[in-house]
């Protein structure tokens, strides 16, 4: 949510940002609603004042004995009542225009992002690895796991419909492996705290890290009213929501590895083979509380705890910086993480990694109170995922298939499995 007092003083630079997003300008629009805003509440104000004088002149009316003055007095103030409730559904009326104008309205791009229109103009930052070598032509990962009958989207399909996988065996062995190595990576050596939160939440929830309204139409939501998290994202970073935090509390630092769930709206024909688009599918999640200050310090540290999943793994990625128009609708600046798949022949996302500024703040009034000048300001937010472990376990699949059809065992996940070297097909 933006601040509208920022826009009013500084409109031309709040119109800017929009275009870099592709959007029309809109200060003069919200300045306006503001503009009515301010004077409810002066109207509003001067009557409560004059009621408070009035109230008073009739007690001194009272006291010279004209009652005809303490009459006059009392009929003002009750018809003063009447305008100052009136003055307040109006506010009211006012404040929710206001909020409903500024709810789907996107972050602003931090100066630094590049400039452009789409994942085309997204800048490559660096790579790790190399694409590896084969000796026959690799496999996409469904046909691994389809050839090794562990890996069944026809029964899914009649459990579930579309885009739902069933795992067996060796390869829901390796997913299950894959989110424990990640949460004992985070917690242990990168300092998060392991949070296992709801899976359906209220919908302020969501509002507030700026899922909603937004995006309402790819997420899923119960007869009850309770959304199914689309990302850990949405319940951790609400973990601050309606508090003011001491200073000394931050950065704050949780990871969570949850189901996921997106309707995947708009997606009709994108991968429509195998596990890269599912409507459920696990991730574990990275979210950091800061200060102002820290935020862009906070932003490449967890880069860097992102990426070191895939390193020990020894897969081959690259990381890019989105442009303006590809970042996602809270996002000021946001790094993807491309993870090599060679039965593809493509890099695809694995990992996005943004700082937010405190645009979600503003939604879930969080904030903190400073050490020095003990003033209350809002914190920024971060999230990233640390990383997507159905995609982990596709680049593992993909980068370490044999010959044969079977998978060998990353030496980091080889504690997790029981010391098995290689997924080989189900008895």
């Amino acid at each position: 949510m933006h601040d509208i007092r920022w826009i009013r003083d500084h409109p031309d630079e709040f119109d800017r940002g929009l275009a870099r997003r592709a959007l029309e300008p809109l200060a003069a629009r919200l300045i306006a609603i503001d503009e009515r805003r301010r004077a409810v509440i002066g109207r509003l104000e001067a009557a409560q004042a004059r009621r408070n004088a009035a109230s008073r002149e009739i007690g001194q009316a009272k006291a010279k004995k004209d009652e005809a003055r303490a009459q006059a007095l009392m009929a003002e103030v009750a018809g003063l009542k009447t305008a100052i409730q009136d003055g307040e559904e109006e506010e009211k009326r006012v404040v929710a225009e206001l909020e409903a104008a500024l709810a789907p309205i996107p972050n602003l791009p931090l100066a630094e992002v590049p400039d452009g229109r789409d994942e085309r103009d997204n800048v490559v930052h660096h790579h790790f690895g190399a694409k590896r070598n084969y000796a026959f032509t690799p496999k996409q990962h469904f046909e691994l796991g389809e050839a090794l009958g562990l890996m069944d989207f026809e029964t899914a399909a009649k459990l579930s419909g579309s885009r739902f996988v069933v795992l067996r065996g060796g390869l829901a062995r390796l997913q299950r492996a894959l989110a424990q190595f990640m949460l004992d990576l985070h917690t242990t050596e990168h300092g998060y705290l392991e949070v296992d939160p709801p899976l359906l939440v209220k919908e302020q929830v969501p509002y507030g890290t700026g899922n909603l309204p937004k995006s309402a139409e790819d997420m899923f939501c119960t007869r009850e009213g309770f959304w199914l998290i689309p990302t850990a994202e949405v319940p951790l970073t609400n973990l601050v929501r309606e508090q003011i935090l001491d200073e000394d509390r931050l950065p704050l630092r949780f990871t969570a590895c949850t189901p996921c769930f997106r309707s995947e709206a708009g997606s009709a024909g994108k991968d429509t083979r195998g596990m890269l688009r599912q409507h459920q599918f696990t991730k574990v999640e990275l979210v950091s509380i800061t200060t102002p200050e820290q935020s862009l310090e906070e932003h490449d540290r967890m880069l860097a705890s992102a990426e070191e999943v895939l390193r020990r793994l020894d897969l081959h990625y690259r990381v890019v910086t989105l442009c303006a128009g590809d970042m996602g609708f809270a996002s000021q600046k946001t790094y993807d993480i491309e993870v090599w798949l060679p039965g593809q022949g493509a890099y695809r996302e694995i990992s996005s990694c943004s700082v937010c500024g405190d645009f979600q703040a503003r939604r879930m009034d969080a904030r903190y109170r400073a050490k020095e000048g003990r003033a209350v300001r809002h914190v920024h937010t971060l999230n990233g995922s640390g990383v997507a472990v159905g995609r982990a376990m596709i680049a593992v699949m993909e980068t370490y298939q044999q010959d044969d059809g079977t998978i060998a065992i990353p030496d980091a996940l080889k504690p997790y499995l029981r010391g098995a070297t290689r997924i080989e097909r189900a008895a």
